[in-house]
C-alpha cells in the first residue's frame, strides 16, 4: 500500500452476521512485530527515577513567579528536587493508609504539583483517576464514588467545589490534599465529614525519604480516566502501566526513525489538560527524555504570554489553538501592505512547491525561512521544532499553512484515551500525508470494518469503514462497565465507532462517525444525526431531538422553539400567552411541523424522515437535567428517559390523526 505500512493479515469477508473486514495493517517500523517493551521497564515511575540518575541537575517543572499581580520568568524545580518531593508526598500518601492498587484524585489545571501528584502515585503503585469538572457539576462525585477514590490532590481555588459534594462521597473520600493552602475553616468543615485536610507543604512534611517502595508490574493499572460518553455517565477507561509506557516509547520510536527525539535541551509548554491522556504521554515522555515542562498560569487571557515568555521547542496544539494563531498571522499579513502581501504570497507558493516535490520542510526553501517565515516562527516563540496536533482534526488550510510558515516539523495523530493516546500519527516530513491523521503507530494494528447501514465498504477500492484497533496500547477495560467493554473489545478488536478512509499511500483520513442510526418498523434504515442537522437549518428551532424506534413507523420529535420567531408568529396570529404557553398551543404545534417538514422537503429527505408530530419545549436541552454533553451533544438514552410520556404521547396523537 505504501512505504509506511505494511499488510499483515488478508480481509475477510461478511459472514455469520459479521460484516465483512479490510487487511489488517502495520507501520513499516513494526513490520516483523508489534514494539517490545524493554525488560527494564515495569512502570512509567522507572521513566522517571532512570531520568533523575541521568540528569539530576537539569530544570524539570517551571511555573511563572507572580509579583502583585504580575507574572515574571519562570522559575524551576530540577528533577532531584522533584524526586525528593515526590517520593515524600508517596511516603505521605501511604501513611494515610492508601495502599498499592488504590485509588487517586488528582483535580485541576495544570501545575508542577499535578505531575508530581501523579509521579508519587506511580511510585507506590496507587492508580491516579483526574477529576475534571467539564463533565457537570456531579461528574466529580460520581468518579469519586465509582472509583472508589480515598485521596485526593486539588487545587486550592477547586477545594469549594469538592467540599460542596463530600457529603455525598465520604464513604471514600478520606483526605484531601491542597496543590497550594488550605484555610482552617475548610480544614473544619471537611472533618465533620470525616475527611482530613491538608496543605501541599504539611503533607509534604509528614512523608520521609526512606520509605521502601512497593515491587511495579507492566499489568498494574497506571490510570483510571474517565471520558463523557453521550450515552450516559462518564466511562472509566483502564490502562496498564504497559500501555502507557508502550505509548510513550512508541513515540520515541517513531522520533527517533524519521526525525529527532527528545533531549534534556528540550522545553515543552504545558496548557492542554492534564486530566485528558494526550496531555500526560507527551509530559511523561518529556519526563522520560529528561526535558523541561513549563506550565502555562492557568488563565486563557495570558496563554500566548506564556508561551512567548517559555520559548519551547515542543508544541502540542488542539484546532481551536492553532485556528486562531493562523487567524493571528493571517490578519496581521492582510494589514501589512500589498508589497509584503505579494512577498509571502511568492514565499509561500514556492516552498509549497518543493515540499509537495518531496523536499523535507528546513530545504525547501532555507532563504524565505530566513526573510519571511521567521517571523510567523516568533508567534510560538521562536524556538519550537516539532508541533503536534489531536483531538479533533486540523482543517487543511491551517495544517498546510503550519507545515509551510512554523519552520518545524508538525504531525497530525489520531487517538481515543482507549488507545492510551495517539494510535495513529502522520510521520514528520511527509508533505502527502497533509490532511489525514498517517499510519498506525508502531504498537498497534489497524483495519477497516464495513458499516453496510451508512454505505461504507471496506473492501471497495476506496476502502471505507469503521476504524478498528489491536495491539499493546489498548485499554483493558471500562471500569466495572463489563457490558460496554464487551461491546466495543469483540475478538481483540477495538471498535472505536470512527469512520477512516485508507489513502493510495496508506494514511487514513477520518471521514466521518459512526452514527446514531435505528430502524423503523418497515425496515427503514434512518441516521437520526445527518436529518437532525437538515431540521436545525428551520430558523424556527434552536435545537432538536428526532426520536423513531423499530416497532414504530414513523418519527416524532422534541423541540426547543426560537423564542422570538415563536412570539412573531402569536403577535401576527392574535395567539396571546407567555412563551410556555405559547409552546402548549395546538396551533403553534402544528405552525412549527409544519416548517420543519417544508425544510425537510427542501433539502431533498424522504418520505420515512419526515416528521409527523412535535412537543415544543420551553427550556434548552440542558448539562444540569443531563440531557446533553459539555459540547451539547445529545445523550439519547437520557431525553428518552425524560421525555418518554411525551412521546408515547405524540405517537398516540400522529396515529389518532391517520386512523
Amino acid at each position: 500500500m505504501s512505504n509506511y505500512t505494511v499488510k499483515v493479515e488478508e480481509s475477510r469477508p461478511a459472514a455469520d452476521g459479521k460484516p465483512s473486514a479490510g487487511p489488517v495493517y502495520r507501520n513499516i517500523y513494526a513490520k516483523d512485530g508489534l514494539m517490545e517493551m524493554p525488560t527494564r521497564f515495569e512502570s512509567p515511575w522507572d521513566f522517571f527515577s532512570e531520568s533523575v540518575k541521568k540528569n539530576p541537575k537539569n530544570q524539570m517543572l517551571g511555573r511563572r513567579q507572580v509579583v502583585d499581580k504580575k507574572a515574571g520568568p519562570y522559575s524551576w524545580l530540577t528533577y532531584e528536587e522533584v524526586y525528593e518531593t515526590t517520593v515524600k508526598i508517596g511516603s505521605a500518601i501511604r501513611n494515610r493508609g492508601v495502599n498499592p492498587g488504590d485509588r487517586c484524585g488528582i483535580y485541576g489545571v495544570n501545575c508542577p504539583e499535578w505531575i508530581m501528584a501523579m509521579e508519587a502515585c506511580n511510585s507506590q503503585a496507587i492508580s491516579y483517576v483526574p477529576l475534571y469538572d467539564s463533565l457537570g457539576a456531579n461528574a466529580v462525585e460520581y468518579i469519586i464514588n465509582h472509583a472508589e477514590v480515598s485521596i485526593a490532590f486539588v487545587q486550592e481555588s477547586k477545594i469549594p467545589a469538592i467540599l460542596s459534594c463530600l457529603s455525598n462521597c465520604n464513604s471514600y473520600l478520606k483526605t484531601i490534599v491542597s496543590f497550594g493552602n488550605i484555610s482552617s475553616t475548610q480544614k473544619s468543615e471537611a472533618e465533620e465529614q470525616g475527611v482530613a485536610c491538608f496543605s501541599w507543604e504539611e503533607f509534604v512534611q509528614m512523608g520521609s525519604l526512606d520509605h521502601e517502595l512497593p515491587q511495579k508490574r507492566k499489568t498494574d493499572i497506571s490510570s483510571i480516566m474517565y471520558t463523557s460518553g453521550t450515552t450516559g455517565e462518564p466511562k472509566g477507561v483502564i490502562l496498564t502501566n504497559g500501555a502507557f509506557m508502550g505509548e510513550v516509547l512508541s513515540m520515541d520510536q517513531l522520533l527517533l526513525e524519521t526525525d529527532r527525539e527528545g533531549t534534556g535541551e528540550d522545553v515543552y509548554f504545558s496548557f492542554l489538560p492534564l486530566a485528558h491522556i494526550f496531555d500526560q504521554i507527551i509530559e511523561t515522555y518529556c519526563i522520560y527524555r529528561g526535558a523541561s515542562i513549563g506550565f502555562w498560569q492557568g488563565d486563557i487571557r495570558y496563554l500566548i504570554e506564556d508561551l512567548l515568555v517559555l520559548k519551547p521547542t515542543i508544541f502540542c496544539g488542539v484546532p481551536r489553538v492553532y485556528d486562531r494563531i493562523y487567524t493571528g498571522v493571517m490578519d496581521k499579513i492582510e494589514a501589512g501592505g500589498t508589497l509584503k502581501k505579494l512577498l509571502f504570497q511568492f514565499a509561500y507558493n514556492y516552498k509549497l512547491r518543493n515540499m509537495e516535490k518531496g523536499l523535507r520542510q528546513d530545504e525547501a526553501a532555507p532563504r524565505f525561512d530566513r526573510l519571511v517565515f521567521d517571523k510567523i516562527k516568533l508567534a510560538f516563540g521562536g524556538r519550537v521544532r516539532l508541533m503536534l496536533s489531536g483531538a479533533a482534526p486540523l482543517p487543511k488550510q491551517v495544517e498546510e499553512f503550519l507545515r509551510v510558515t512554523c519552520c518545524c516539523s508538525l504531525s497530525q495523530g489520531y487517538g481515543l484515551t482507549e488507545s492510551s493516546g495517539g494510535c495513529l500519527t502522520s510521520i514528520a516530513n511527509v508533505h502527502s500525508m497533509t490532511g489525514t491523521v498517517g499510519v498506525p503507530m508502531t504498537t498497534i494494528e489497524a483495519r477497516l470494518e464495513s458499516v453496510p447501514e451508512m454505505g461504507y465498504d471496506a473492501l471497495a477500492s476506496v476502502p471505507r469503514g469503521e476504524i478498528c484497533l489491536r495491539g499493546k496500547t489498548l485499554f483493558s477495560g471500562y471500569h466495572k462497565r463489563e457490558d460496554l467493554t464487551k461491546s466495543v473489545l469483540v475478538d481483540g478488536w477495538f471498535h472505536t465507532g470512527d469512520i477512516g478512509e485508507w489513502q493510495p499511500d496508506g494514511a487514513m483520513k477520518i471521514i466521518d462517525r459512526k452514527k446514531n442510526i435505528f430502524k423503523l418498523s418497515q425496515g427503514e434504515y434512518v441516521a437520526v444525526e445527518n436529518i437532525e442537522g437538515v431540521y436545525s437549518r428551520c430558523p424556527l428551532v434552536t435545537s432538536i431531538w428526532i426520536y423513531g424506534n423499530s416497532f414504530e413507523s414513523f418519527l416524532v420529535a422534541v423541540v426547543v422553539p426560537e423564542r422570538k420567531a415563536l412570539e412573531d408568529w402569536a403577535s401576527s396570529n392574535q395567539e396571546t400567552g407567555d412563551f410556555s404557553s405559547l409552546c402548549n398551543n395546538t396551533k403553534a404545534r402544528k405552525y412549527i411541523l409544519d416548517e420543519l417538514n417544508s425544510t425537510a422537503r427542501k433539502h431533498q429527505l424522504r418520505g420515512f424522515e419526515m416528521l409527523r408530530a412535535v412537543h415544543l419545549e420551553p427550556n434548552p436541552f440542558d448539562i444540569e437535567r443531563e440531557l446533553v454533553t459539555p459540547t451539547f451533544k445529545l445523550k439519547r438514552p437520557q431525553l428518552l428517559n425524560y421525555y418518554k410520556d411525551i412521546v408515547d404521547q405524540l405517537y398516540k396523537e400522529a396515529k389518532a390523526k391517520t386512523a
